[in-house]
């Protein structure tokens, strides 16, 4: 991502270079006789070719950036599950898998719509009814620690002077995809490749069920094409 934001910003500036240079003279070994003299001056012979090269360099730069101007891997989840120092306390990474991080990421996104945040025992009371665990699977210590993780990793921030939480900006993208990855890419698929392939002639005219179908056709495509090679 980072070369192709480079280059793209490379290209920016010789387009710009071309431009100036077509509009007040070329130096180097073929230096104008002209140079320095506005494009307006210029004889009509040079005046035509220096627009000309302006609509070359400009088609140019903008085929480029079109090309580049594209959705690229940012390797978020590498970066997350990294460790993390925060002054001289050293936090762990988040994973994908973790499934305390996904919880609380949930129960957090639902409860973005308080005004003034959740309390720690709040957080804590919302995960064992949400989820039906008890207080012995998921104590407050273990809350705490995984409060300090997200805040560590800037995902999360207290409200105000108050010891109440929200997601940051990039929290609540965080926590989107994680619960989005879980519950409506990975688990789905998963279940059709691993537990129940669902019948097609009986599939319900959703959007959503015929890309699933389709996602299904496709690893199964990738599938036989590693069996054959």
């Amino acid at each position: 991502m980072v070369c192709r934001r480079d280059a793209y910003d490379h290209l920016r500036s010789v387009d710009s270079a071309l431009q100036r240079r077509s509009t007040y003279g070329y130096k180097g070994a073929f230096r104008n006789p002209h140079l320095g003299t506005a494009r307006s001056e210029l004889p009509p012979s040079q005046t035509n070719a220096a627009v000309a090269l302006l609509a070359v360099t400009g088609r140019f730069a903008a085929f480029q950036a079109q090309w580049l101007n594209v959705h690229v891997d940012f390797p978020l989840l590498q970066r997350l599950a990294l460790p993390i120092a925060v002054g001289s306390a050293k936090y762990p990474g988040i994973k994908i898998h973790d499934t305390r991080m996904i919880r609380l990421m949930e129960v957090l996104l639902h409860g973005g719509t308080v005004v003034s945040g959740w309390s720690t025992r709040q957080i804590h009371e919302a995960i064992l009814t949400s989820f039906r665990i008890g207080a012995d699977r998921y104590c407050l210590n273990q809350l705490r620690y995984d409060l300090r993780k997200l805040k560590a990793h800037g995902l999360l921030a207290h409200d105000g002077k108050r010891y109440a939480y929200r997601l940051t900006e990039n929290g609540t993208k965080v926590a989107l995809l994680f619960i989005l990855f879980h519950k409506q890419l990975c688990g789905p698929l998963a279940n059709s490749l691993f537990h129940h392939q669902p019948t097609a002639a009986l599939r319900p005219k959703s959007k959503l069920e015929t890309a699933f179908y389709k996602a299904d056709h496709s690893i199964k495509n990738i599938i036989q094409l590693l069996e054959a090679a």
